[in-house]
Formats: C-alpha cells, structure tokens, sequence
C-alpha cells in the first residue's frame, strides 16, 4: 500500500525539542522507561519539555505483538524490585502533582505484573502524597484476581485502552480480546463506584465512523465514563500502515456524540493520547468526583 502523505493539520507536528534531554537524562539516571520513548509518541518532546513523562514499568520489551506497537518485544526479565521506589524517587524530583503509570504486557508473569503496579501505586503515595496517580494497564488475560490487585491500592483513575473495533482485533491487537477488555474495565466500574474509568481509541486503521460509534456505546454500556480518541500514526513501515487521515471535522462529530452518549469527558483530537495532558482530561471528572464524596 502506498504511504499516505500527512495532511495539512498534522504537517508542523514537532517531535522533539532542545529541551527534552534533561527529562531523558533524569530517566536514564534512574533507570526507568518512558512510554513516550518505548512506543516513540509523537507527542513525546512537548511533554518532556514540560518535565513529565508517562512511566513504562516491567522493563522495555512486550509479550505480545500489537501490529500497531513500536515498543520491543523478546528477551523478558523478572520485574525490577527497586523499579517502584525509582518512579517514586522521580515524581518527586520532577514534582509530579498527576502521575500516569502504563506497562508493556507481561504475560509471562503469573500476575501479570498487577503486583508491580500494586507496589508502584503504594511508593509513589509514600513520596508524593498529594499526587493523583493515573495506571493504564494490559488485560492481565482476564484475570480477576490481577486487576483486583491494581484495584486495592486505589488508583485515582484506572485506564485500559480498548484500542480499535473489534473487526480489526485479529490484525491491531491479535493477542488480546474486545469482549475480555470490556469485561475487564467493566469489572472496575463495579469495584469502584464513583469512581473514573478511562478507556481509548485510535482511528485511521481501516474502522468506519460507525463501527468507532458502535464501540463508543459498548463504553457506556460497561460504566466507562473517561474516553479518548486519536489518530494513529504508523511508527515505521514495519507497523500497520495508516488506512485514512481523519479530518478535525470527524474528530469534532465524535467528541459531540461521546458527550451525548453521556461520557464525563472526551479528549478528541488528532494528536489525543490516552496520556497526553492526562492530568487536564482528569481534572473535571476528579473534582466532581471530591464534590460528591
């Protein structure tokens, strides 16, 4: 398939600026991984000049093989027992009030790696006690004793993206499932009445609006109530190539219709990310949430 040239509103994208190599120097000297990095986001130099950063734990390669993903895969190690005590050690060197932490899939690990978020979760409280913490986490397989794990240390908001409709699971996310996502965010609402769930989308990977409308729905229907949607962008020409540039227009129909649907907040854009201004996506829904308590 030919690559398909940008269009006029992604062209001046930046992907990296001057002021990113202190946040890389910081990562580096206590050793952790960004998923700004790992999965080459190209939002990665706005958010490194504003010193913060999304923390990929369990190391830097994946179990599984997402056509979409440019983050490693092979050669899994253990998880890194002081790896909780560094994202903690540098969200509060960098003075993080809003804290995300994601994870390459470990299904390798008896847990998942649930454990791991668990201990990363309970470090950061220790150090930045007045920090929100944000997990987005894999699907752990469907395995409820996992996600119960995540769960009990109380994350402030629990994300796991849904990523693409379900007729393209087999070529965007072959190892994962639509129905056992669902379930899995589902069971989280349940656990956590009150509570934001979060969940995201990409577009550009072959889906029609509808189908994108369809799986907006299936959110609402299993209690998500935090969604983003953006579009994807091919990290090499290795991954799945981009099938169509979706214009701000389209973008605009989706926010409106996330909101009628009922979504307490919808970050929509071409450039969204499920972690791009996190803590803006947040902001809201969490006061809300403080006003009923």
């Amino acid at each position: 398939m030919e690559r398909q040239r940008l269009p006029e509103w992604l062209r001046n994208v930046p992907v990296t600026h001057a002021e990113t190599h202190a946040t890389r120097r910081l990562l580096r000297r206590h050793r952790l991984h960004s998923v700004c990095e790992e999965a080459r986001c190209p939002n990665r130099g706005e958010c490194f000049s504003r010193r913060t950063a999304t923390f990929l734990i369990l190391g830097d390669t994946c179990s599984r093989a997402c056509g979409f993903c440019a983050v490693g895969r092979g050669g899994l190690g253990p998880p890194d027992p002081d790896e909780p005590r560094a994202v903690a050690g540098l969200s509060a060197e960098l003075g993080l009030r809003y804290v995300v932490v994601t994870s390459v899939t470990r299904d390798d690990l008896p847990d998942g790696g649930a454990g791991q978020f668990a201990a990363t979760i309970q470090a950061i409280r220790e150090r930045c006690p007045d920090a929100t913490v944000e997990v987005l986490v894999p699907d752990f397989q469907g395995d409820a004793a996992a996600l119960g794990t995540v769960l009990a240390a109380e994350p402030d908001v629990f994300n796991h993206n849904v990523e693409t409709v379900p007729r393209l699971y087999s070529a965007v996310r072959p190892q994962a499932d639509y129905a056992r996502s669902l379930e899995m965010l589902a069971r989280a609402r349940a656990a956590r009445p009150g509570r934001p769930v979060k969940s995201g989308l990409m577009v550009g990977l072959g889906e029609t609006d509808e189908e994108i409308l369809a799986v907006m729905r299936d959110m609402r229907a299993h209690g998500i109530d935090m969604l983003t949607i953006g579009q994807y962008l091919a990290p090499s020409g290795h991954h799945l190539p981009v099938r169509r540039y979706v214009h701000p227009d389209t973008f605009k129909m989706f926010e409106a219709e996330a909101y009628q649907m009922g979504f307490t907040h919808a970050a929509v854009g071409a450039m969204v990310r499920s972690s791009y201004h996190a803590d803006q996506q947040a902001h809201g829904v969490l006061n809300a949430v403080a006003a009923k308590a």
